[in-house]
């Protein structure tokens, strides 16, 4: 039988499979129910595969996708007790995958699929800060590290597909998601994007970019709502980090909840079909949102046809739903073709064979292996390099050694606090917090004392704090936001966050906010602090940008870490010590207020805004040195027909450290078209580099620009260059160091 020849390729293997197959066995492969955390029990030492598990592959005649085996989180209700870990995470995986096989009459293979938004959601799972801290980098080889680093520990468990979301473009921080973004531009967002699917893809995990497309511009910041927009606005903004992931050859793509000027994702022809594969290119698997397929039912009245409808527009697997389990019946009705079903069929067999599932469906059951922090210091790195310094009024770093400190705040000793939504329980004593951390580098001189909850009425312990910071020469404030589903939250369907009176969350999937202000009674214990008069350095840790006018003003130092990782506690210790220099820089604006939303910083030239809208702008940020930018060179005119042909126009430059600290300096290049046939944004990013200098150096840089970066959507509704002018800025921390302009003829 040709399917069993592996000196064929995938495909045509895959195709003889699929002539083989009935339809109850062709449309077992693609639903993808929630039972990976379900499919076992584990008690006193015993793996037992569960009823669930056996009736769901005795129904399918297989299984096409087993979603989150390894899943441990207060909504799966796995943990240290009761969860996989070690040799047992590779005993489940056998265990699972030999029942499929035996109840396969093909003797087919499952996929697995898992959670992977900032490292592995499991036991043990090597985690990274999320998105939005990832995005402060400008550092996206050092994504490409990190992220190799959790492709490793995915594969050795077996994972073929890591569901990552990297297409999401901020621009509405009242979304309980942010941290979920690298940012709110489309540049920077489409380059981290691009380099973490190679960063997987490298090491052999397939991965499932999500969400496709446009969730993050949301109505009113709400999950999973309308994004009304018109197709300039889906191109130039939330297109670009899908458009970056077909270069990396992405394999999968996960819809998302939202529509799009009425027409929901997951029912959207024109999108997953004509932009996605026609246009864009996409050769992969396109995978439904968790029970995103039943909630079509309110445009088709039943999940038989709403499980039509989805396959019909472009969805291959489903996730979680009942709909997807109604495909036999709905080929049976003539709702659709088995053409159409063979077409997303025969993507899930390719797939299986080209990942070798059949000639190696098991794994060795050996220990796994040591993915510590201590082993593997990326997470620590980016700890390090994405806290934003945004005012520093010479207080730091902190360098006098007699000096007591009053560390206050409820994100002073709180690890969930920093490591965003979609986490795992954490063993006691991994990670380190900031109270950890100032311990470890001032020792006794840290007196800390929480002050508040971070997200209720508790005001109990501001007296006390008032009383220690009186105490102290100087003040830490700790403030900011959590995402911590570790207490008080319940679920939804999907999973997402239904926040009770108990929960300390602000952020995270559900958590959204009419207010981006910080949350519970933080802002009166800052109130109460800053009266002391004690010199106060704030710095806030958080999930989503916040409107923090008056904590800026009155404090002496203030420093942005969007929620900084296991890690964190140590990387703010180190620049608040000065041990490193602060290095990260915003990717994404911080609003003066909610009634200023939207906020980005690339919004349009005919907004004709009177002031800007936020606090700090996109792309800000300072550090303990000072950075000068010389010997500008570019050309002054570029032709049209070197563009088309693959040509570059090259930016020229020196950049020196002036100052007295090692540190890293980012150069970024904006450009904005004079004209041309449609309205252009004031500024948008266009390339960028990140450079550690040491104290007096210099070094020589350049960065390019061409077709893709040049082009305009235009009146045609193609991108097209077009002749005319095109005036640039080279900035660095948003501080503009040099401008200029240059001619497409």
């Amino acid at each position: 039988m040709l399917y069993l020849d592996v000196s064929k390729k995938p495909r045509e293997r895959a195709k003889d499979l699929l002539s083989r197959m009935t339809i109850k066995e062709k449309a077992g492969q693609l639903p993808q129910r929630l039972l990976g955390f379900k499919a076992y029990t584990y008690e006193n030492g015993k793996l037992t595969l569960t009823d669930e598990f056996k009736d769901e592959v005795r129904r399918c005649c297989g299984l096409g996708t087993l979603y989150g085996l390894y899943r441990a989180d207060p909504w799966s209700q796995r943990d240290f007790s009761n969860g996989l870990v070690g040799i047992e995470m590779k005993r489940a995986y056998n265990l699972a995958q030999k029942y499929v096989i035996e109840h396969s009459r093909f003797g087919i293979p499952m996929l697995t699929s898992s959670e992977c938004p900032h490292g592995h959601q499991a036991l043990d799972g090597y985690l990274l800060p999320p998105n939005l801290a990832i995005g402060a980098t400008w550092n996206p080889e050092l994504a490409h590290k990190a992220f190799a680093v959790c492709a490793r520990q995915l594969r050795e468990l077996g994972v073929d597909f890591a569901l990552i979301s990297m297409l999401d473009v901020l621009r509405d921080p009242r979304w309980g998601r942010s941290e979920e973004c690298y940012g709110e531009d489309p540049f920077l967002a489409a380059s981290f994007a691009e380099t973490v699917v190679n960063a997987c893809q490298e090491k052999g995990l397939a991965v499932v970019a999500k969400h496709f497309c446009a969730q993050g511009e949301t109505t009113g910041g709400v999950n999973a709502s309308a994004a009304r927009i018109g197709i300039r606005e889906l191109q130039e903004i939330h297109l670009a980090p899908m458009r970056a992931c077909c270069k990396a050859s992405v394999q999968g793509v996960m819809a998302a909840y939202n529509e799009i000027d009425g027409v929901y994702c997951h029912a959207n022809r024109v999108l997953l079909k004509d932009i996605l594969r026609g246009e864009i290119g996409f050769k992969g698997l396109v995978m439904a949102d968790g029970i995103a397929i039943d909630r079509l039912d309110t445009i088709t009245g039943s999940p038989l046809r709403s499980g039509a409808l989805a396959l019909s527009c472009g969805v291959d697997i489903g996730l979680w739903d009942e709909s997807f389990s109604c495909l036999e019946e709905a080929l049976h009705q003539g709702l659709i073709s088995e053409e159409t079903l063979d077409e997303s069929v025969l993507r899930v067999l390719e797939l299986k064979f080209s990942r070798g599932l059949f000639e190696h469906p098991y794994l060795d059951e050996e220990t796994p292996k040591d993915f510590s922090y201590g082993k593997y210091p990326e997470s620590l790195e980016i700890s390090r390099q994405s806290p934003v310094l945004l005012k520093n009024l010479g207080i730091l770093p902190l360098k006098d050694k007699k000096q007591t400190v009053a560390l206050i705040g409820p994100n002073s000793d709180a690890i969930y606090s920093q490591l965003g939504d979609y986490t795992p329980p954490q063993r006691e004593g991994v990670g380190k917090t900031l109270l950890m951390g100032l311990q470890e580098e001032m020792g006794d001189r840290v007196h800390f004392l929480r002050g508040c909850a971070t997200n209720n009425d508790d005001s109990n312990d501001i007296s006390y704090a008032v009383k220690l910071a009186n105490e102290c020469d100087i003040v830490i404030l700790a403030l900011g936001g959590s995402s911590s589903r570790f207490a008080g939250a319940t679920f939804d369907s999907n999973g997402a966050a239904i926040i009770s009176g108990a929960a300390q969350m602000d952020c995270g999937e559900g958590v959204d906010c009419c207010e981006v202000k910080l949350p519970g009674n933080q802002e009166k214990l800052a109130e109460a602090i800053f009266e002391t008069g004690k010199p106060v350095i704030t710095v806030i840790i958080a999930g989503r940008p916040y409107a923090v006018n008056e904590v800026i003003k009155r404090s002496k130092a203030v420093i942005y870490a969007f929620y900084p990782g296991p890690m964190g506690g140590k990387a703010l210790a180190e620049i608040l010590t000065g041990k490193i220099a602060p290095a990260g820089r915003l990717p994404v604006s911080l609003p003066k207020s909610a009634g200023c939303i939207p906020c980005s910083y690339n919004y349009k030239a005919s907004a004709n805004l009177a002031e800007n809208p936020w606090l700090y702008p996109f792309g800000f940020g300072k550090t303990y040195t000072c950075f000068e930018l010389s010997d500008l060179k570019y050309s002054g005119e570029v032709l049209l027909s070197d563009l088309e042909k693959g040509g570059k126009a090259l930016i020229q430059f020196t950049v020196k450290n002036i100052g007295n600290y090692d540190a890293y300096a980012v150069p970024q290049l904006f450009v904005k078209r004079i004209g041309g046939s449609v309205v252009p944004r004031v500024k948008e990013l266009k390339a960028f580099c990140k450079l550690f200098l040491q104290a007096g150096e210099k070094k020589d840089c350049s960065l390019e620009i061409g077709r893709e970066e040049l082009a305009s959507f235009t009146v045609n509704m193609a991108w097209e260059l077009e002749t005319g002018e095109i005036y640039f800025s080279l900035e660095e921390g948003a501080e503009v160091y040099a401008d200029g302009s240059f001619i497409i003829k």
